[in-house]
């Protein structure tokens, strides 16, 4: 390739990084040029990105590399031009240079000669003089023994352990000069500081690295070190600004989630003063009504008292009169009177068998005041837990966050309606199909194929095999219960093993702060309050199942597997454990919340 070799400068075949001519240089995609050795190393350095050392555009990928073929072609024209006796022809690329410019003399040697005549001075604008040449020769050939190394190593020799380094002279109008202008001095030999000592991490001039104190170790030009610690500023910046960014992330997380809380405390704090407030209301009502019926009950045997004392008091006023009769006829001396007398008052008198008459002190009101103490000691209970729960630690609390992805799931959204021909005999279905609840004794009901006959549990009417679909399901302060999807084939006879790998999928709360999801062995849950509300989202066609607490949005649980047969959705209140877990299971309409 013929190149003017009038107008090549040193700076045009230079690499930024190593501050040497051009080895198999390449382009970043902002448009400039290193050795492909020195970027690919500068890049391996930085963990974050890839930055460019000169313009500091910052690449998401990192750039794949391709030798610039015609920056070689002119790098090595540029290394030919340095060797002995080389050159460039301007117009037809031969070995040796030709004057061709108007007013040159047409003989080579006479303008060869020209040149040497003046070894300092250009004969033309950015033409360089010989004694640069000369001396790029020495670090061109230096270079050259530098390509034959692999790049690995060409890169730890750039960066971390450069050879013995001879600094290019500079030149003035006047001729070479010794030491680069305003660059302090050393102390100890009045030369430039322009070397730096990597072994001792600082600076010093030509001298020092000729002293026994810096013998072997690994100098490099200072202004070299300079621009090299410099393109690695952008690095650290960039490093920075992610560790910045991850940190401002994680406050508006922390926020975000303060947010929730304080929007959740607000929504219980209300809620907790509308029940109590609704219970207070209905405890006066139920203590008015409990009252009266005491009252009631209490006149009646009032009255019913009155009336056996006034029976009993009239008996007691005629068996007196009788006795006093008596008394006279035992006094009497006519005998005659006796005995016509005697028949009547001595006959048995007409008395009532008063021995089965009396009054019963039942309690009206205890089968009442029973469910109220029963009511009141789980009540007391969950009072006593409360500051355990409030008190745990961050690490044993699991707090949730709002899930932006509840309304996106609420949005497939079914009427779910009870199925009563699967439901168990105790099991007492609403005539909407919409809430179910353990009874005390087993019904009369009909024995069909899909009756559950030993788990309290029922199936919904509604079946799906493809496509999404959810549903909510208010479990209020119940103790325990089970809510999720089962496969059509079940068995549903006697004793069931629920699992999934059985055709169960569904979650369940024990004893009020047990919850699991049923694999085999279940799958502990934690949670960090007590949700009144489960929304179930099923997936068909990526099999997954997903349970959400409604009213902090917070996913629960999603567990993923494959459906291979229809489901249903499954229902399971559990048995009402005297009274203590009789509440229902509700299955709501879906209202999408903000």
């Amino acid at each position: 390739m013929a190149v003017a070799t009038a107008f090549l400068t040193e700076d045009q075949f230079t690499c930024s990084i190593c501050l040497d001519v051009f080895t198999n240089p390449v382009s970043t995609p902002c448009g400039h040029s290193f050795c492909l050795a020195c970027i690919s190393s500068y890049w391996d350095g930085s963990s974050k990105s890839c930055l460019c050392p000169l313009c500091k555009e910052s690449f998401r990928r990192r750039p794949e590399l391709h030798i610039n073929r015609t920056l070689k072609e002119i790098t090595e024209q540029f290394k030919l031009m340095a060797e002995p006796g080389g050159g460039v022809d301007a117009d037809a690329g031969s070995p040796r240079r030709r004057s061709t410019a108007v007013g040159e003399d047409s003989a080579g040697e006479d303008s060869v000669h020209r040149s040497n005549v003046h070894p300092h001075r250009c004969s033309r604008p950015g033409e360089m003089p010989g004694s640069v040449l000369a001396e790029m020769k020495m670090r061109l050939q230096g270079a050259r023994s530098l390509e034959h190394r692999d790049d690995s190593h060409l890169s730890h020799t750039h960066l971390d352990h450069p050879l013995p380094y001879s600094p290019p002279r500079r030149y003035t109008l006047s001729g070479p000069a010794d030491s680069t202008p305003n660059v302090p001095l050393c102390p100890n030999h009045l030369r430039g500081l322009e070397f730096f000592c990597r072994n001792d991490q600082t600076c010093v001039c030509a001298s020092c690295l000729e002293t026994a104190e810096h013998q072997g170790h690994s100098t490099i030009p200072a202004k070299r070190e300079w621009q090299i610690k410099k393109s690695q500023i952008g690095i650290k910046e960039v490093e920075l600004r992610d560790l910045i960014k991850e940190r401002q992330q994680k406050v508006e997380e922390i926020q975000q989630t303060l947010q929730d809380i304080q929007a959740c405390a607000a929504s219980e704090t209300e809620g907790s003063v509308q029940a109590f407030s609704m219970l207070v209301s209905s405890v006066e009502r139920c203590q008015a009504e409990v009252l009266e019926v005491i009252e009631m009950a209490r006149r009646s045997a009032e009255h019913r008292a009155q009336g056996l004392v006034a029976e009993l008091e009239t008996e007691i006023a005629e068996l007196k009169k009788r006795t006093t009769t008596l008394s006279q006829l035992a006094q009497t001396n006519d005998y005659i009177l006796f005995l016509k007398t005697y028949p009547v008052i001595s006959s048995a008198p007409l008395a009532k068998d008063w021995s089965e008459a009396r009054l019963t002190s039942e309690r009206t009101s205890g089968a009442v005041l029973w469910t109220v103490t029963q009511m009141m000691e789980r009540f007391e209970e969950d009072l006593r837990r409360l500051p355990q729960i409030c008190q745990r630690s961050p690490v044993e609390k699991t707090v949730y966050r709002s899930n932006p992805e509840l309304k996106r799931v609420q949005e497939y959204a079914e009427d779910i309606t009870l199925d009563p021909n699967t439901a168990h005999p105790r099991l007492i279905i609403s005539v909407d199909g919409k809430q179910v609840c353990c009874g005390d004794r087993h019904q009369q009901v009909e024995e069909t194929p899909e009756r559950f006959n030993r788990v309290v549990c029922v199936l919904a009417r509604q079946s799906f095999s493809s496509g999404r679909h959810y549903w909510e399901v208010e479990v209020g302060g119940k103790t325990d219960w089970d809510l999720g999807i089962v496969s059509r084939s079940i068995n549903r006879k006697g004793k069931i093993t629920v699992s999934p790998a059985h055709g169960y999928w569904f979650l369940s709360l024990r004893d009020q702060t047990d919850y699991a999801f049923r694999t085999d062995p279940s799958t502990a849950l934690t949670l960090g309050f007590r949700p009144s509300r489960i929304g179930v989202f099923v997936d068909c066609d990526k099999g997954q199942v997903s349970f959400y607490d409604v009213a902090t949005k917070a996913l629960i649980f999603t567990f993923t597997d494959g459906f291979r047969d229809t489901i249903h959705p499954f229902f399971s209140p559990c048995t009402n454990k005297s009274g203590r877990n009789e509440a229902p299971l509700i299955i709501y309409p879906v209202a999408i919340r903000e």
